[in-house]
């Protein structure tokens, strides 16, 4: 190991250098022509080092320090320690780095790091895709010149970053963003960006849900108020005006309890874990007995019904949600159909796999609502719907019903001439035959 340069190991390097010049200077005289000699000599030595260091620093890629000599030896290996130091910091560095990185881009949630003057210093792939910023070409733009929402600018020039900010995405409008920024090192702020849409859409959902079922349950239990507080006078409630308000009073009763029902089993088949669907269903037998409660639930409508039904179809599933998809689609059509009309349902093997469909004649859905007809209480004509009975549930249980079995309903109705509900189970779930 060589040894570090001293102020000693200095002196003792002069001093051998110099004692022959000085013993010759002393022998043939003329000393100080002998010690401007050995001066030179020791300048040229000096140079020539120089020259190897700073070919070394600025030329030579090598990592190995050039050889060499007294003095010169000890100050080549410390910098080249001090080369390897630096390197090896350099090599922690980038690696912290790297690790930042990485977890920054594994996380959900859309990250970006910016000076205290707004600067962008680096942001990961979630921050583009939410925010529209473009990494490495936005480095060092300010953060507010690409937000350009007033209450972000507002919020950022505020510097009150105790509680999160929500505003519209600005890449989608339809999209909500929670901003939280927090303090990251000295100078810089960490901004974490999350898309709450929808958690907004499941609150909005909650409170109409509530709303909903409030209104639906508040119109029979008034009904049924008023009447049992006629009820209190005997005189009001004789002859035909007490056949009146038993029938009024029993339709609202049978309304309410058909609402919890379907609630009940929407909540039942929403709650339902991942099913197996090992279990056999005989869905022709199922779309018979549904046929002969349609003709009866038609009553005096006169509708005329065809089934056709391949009886030798069935499936692997959960009976229960089957039939309450089946039965909520069969009797859509019997409740929507107008008199003398004609409803067909047909059970068949498609290429893609058993499938249901089932038509009517009725006056049809306009575009604009049959994306939203499987949204709990959504009705296109409400007072047509209470007329009929109905609840707003029924798609929605379908909906739910059909994810389970890995399907999904399919709507396709035109206006004024009727329209067909419809789903495709997959070729797995399909029956051999015993």
């Amino acid at each position: 190991m060589v040894e570090r340069l001293s102020w000693k190991k200095l002196v003792r390097e002069l001093a051998f250098f110099y004692f022959p010049w000085v013993i010759l200077g002393l022998i043939f005289g003329y000393m100080p022509w002998f010690l401007l000699a050995a001066s030179w000599i020791l300048l040229g030595w000096h140079c020539h080092h120089q020259l190897k260091m700073s070919r070394w620093l600025w030329t030579d890629r090598s990592l190995t320090p050039p050889s060499g000599s007294g003095s010169w030896e000890p100050l080549f290996n410390g910098i080249y320690r001090l080369q390897q130091r630096n390197r090896r910091r350099r090599r922690e560095l980038a690696t912290l780095i790297r690790r930042f990185r990485n977890g920054a881009e594994s996380l959900p949630d859309a990250v970006v790091v910016f000076r205290s003057e707004g600067n962008i210093v680096w942001c990961n792939k979630l921050a583009q895709n939410l925010l529209g910023l473009r990494w490495p070409d936005d480095a060092g733009q300010p953060v507010s010149n690409l937000l350009r929402s007033p209450d972000f600018v507002r919020y950022l020039a505020k510097q009150d970053f105790e509680d999160p900010l929500e505003i519209t995405s600005p890449l989608n409008y339809d999209r909500t963003l929670e901003l939280r920024i927090m303090r990251y090192t000295e100078g810089e702020y960490l901004m974490v960006v999350r898309d709450i849409s929808q958690l907004k859409q499941l609150e909005g959902m909650r409170r109409n849900f509530f709303a909903n079922v409030s209104h639906e349950l508040r119109t029979p239990m008034t009904v049924l108020q008023g009447y049992l507080e006629m009820s209190r006078d005997p005189d009001m409630l004789v002859g035909p005006m007490w056949e009146k308000a038993h029938g009024v009073m029993t339709e609202q009763l049978t309304r309410m309890n058909s609402l919890v029902e379907q609630l009940l089993t929407l909540s039942k088949i929403e709650a339902a874990p991942h099913l197996e669907l090992e279990d056999r269903v005989d869905v022709p037998a199922m779309l018979d007995v549904l046929e002969k409660e349609a003709i009866s639930l038609s009553g005096d409508k006169n509708q005329l019904f065809e089934f056709n039904v391949d009886e030798s179809l069935q499936v692997f599933g959960d009976a229960d949600q089957l039939r309450s998809a089946i039965s909520n689609l069969v009797y859509n059509a019997v409740k929507h159909t107008p008199p003398e009309c004609k409803v067909t349902v047909r059970w068949f093997l498609s290429p893609k796999g058993p499938r249901l469909e089932v038509t009517d004649t009725g006056s049809g859905i306009e575009p604009q609502h049959i994306h939203r007809l499987t949204e709990r209480f959504y009705r296109v004509d409400k007072a047509r719907s209470r007329e009929t009975g109905g609840s707003g549930l029924g798609l929605a249980i379908v909906k739910h019903a059909l994810s389970h079995h890995d399907a999904f309903l399919e709507i396709e109705s035109v206006v004024d001439e009727g329209s067909t509900f419809s789903f495709t189970l997959p070729q797995r779930l399909i029956a051999k035959a015993a």
